[in-house]
């Protein structure tokens, strides 16, 4: 089991890397809902990046040789707009970057992230409002039965009480087809 501190770092090297590319990109999963809820263990680091395909190898050449990364799934990712795991070496840390597509919920997370300011440097995160939307999203692509997922999700609901958007919340929850999953986190964590 990684530790925080550990796959915070790895996050930053790979932010780093995007912000020396001119790249937007956002820290999300586990991680992000750690920083805006409740701490929970995580394995790994994702993070949202806009990565044109003429970006790829300066991205590649800046992570440099601290990582494992497969040029060829990269490239793949980048053209199919899917996910590719890259490997910090020294501490088998496994990144999963998401390359951005057109989809409202991740242009919301890459428009509202949050510059989160921590020991190790500043990191892009996502905004409460946006990892919880995504945990929604993942709740309900694993078949609506993983209980880590929605523990997270009460968690960030339970943890940002009273500070979040629920107008942004509940319209784009209405517009990616999550409105009945938001309403049944909000009555079970008794937000309003």
């Amino acid at each position: 089991m990684e530790s925080r501190h550990e796959l915070l770092n790895v996050a930053a090297l790979v932010a780093g890397a995007a912000d020396r590319c001119g790249l937007r990109y956002s820290i999300g999963g586990s991680l992000a809902s750690t920083l805006n809820g409740e701490p929970r263990s995580t394995l790994d680091v994702d993070i949202l990046v806009e990565l044109p395909g003429t970006a790829v190898a300066q991205f590649l050449r800046e992570l440099g040789e601290e990582f494992f990364a497969d040029a060829e799934g990269v490239a793949r990712a980048v053209r199919d707009r899917t996910s590719v795991n890259i490997f910090h070496q020294a501490t088998s840390i496994k990144v999963d970057l998401f390359v951005a597509s057109a989809s409202i919920l991740e242009n919301a997370q890459l428009d509202r992230r949050s510059l989160v300011h921590l020991a190790g440097g500043d990191l892009y995160v996502h905004s409460p409002e946006d990892i919880l939307l995504q945990k929604l999203q993942w709740y309900r692509l694993g078949g609506e039965v993983s209980d880590r997922q929605w523990r997270d999700i009460l968690g960030i609901l339970s943890v940002q009480r009273g500070r979040l958007d629920l107008a942004f919340l509940k319209t784009t929850a209405a517009l990616t087809g999550l409105e009945p999953l938001l309403e049944r986190a909000l009555a079970e964590s008794a937000q309003p």
